[in-house]
């Protein structure tokens, strides 16, 4: 079982993919990592040997923030945003969509489940 930054990584995924899973590497960062490890892309994560985890791991720990210290660090920058009361800190005090897209339709992640509001009943002619 291949264990690296805190996540057990899946066994039968090619290197590329398996390193996907820890939070703040994707597949250009992946395949650095393989390529200054000398490994191989479509090596599955099982077929590491421990030489090869070990250097995953140290290359992972000196050169990239990744799990609970990349998470805090973009948690403190929203803190941050929220703090000086910025335009982008008030979307995301409001949970709506921080980046400019557009809200009138769509944006159902981050305002959640529709709420229907009901329409006026109309008076009663005399």
């Amino acid at each position: 079982m291949a264990r690296i930054a805190g996540i057990d990584l899946p066994k039968n995924k090619r290197g590329e993919i398996g390193l996907t899973y820890i939070f703040g590497i994707g597949r250009a960062t992946a395949q650095y990592i393989l390529d200054k490890a000398n490994i191989n892309y479509d090596k599955k994560v099982n077929q590491w040997n421990d030489d090869e985890l070990n250097a995953i791991r140290n290359i992972i720990t000196n050169e990239f923030k990744v799990e609970g210290q990349l998470r805090s660090e973009v948690q403190m920058s929203i803190k941050r945003l929220l703090d000086i009361a910025c335009y982008r800190g008030l979307r995301h005090r409001k949970g709506l969509p921080v980046r400019g897209q557009r809200t009138k339709t769509n944006s159902r992640t981050r305002k959640g489940k529709r709420k229907t509001v009901a329409g006026k009943k109309k008076a009663p002619k005399k």
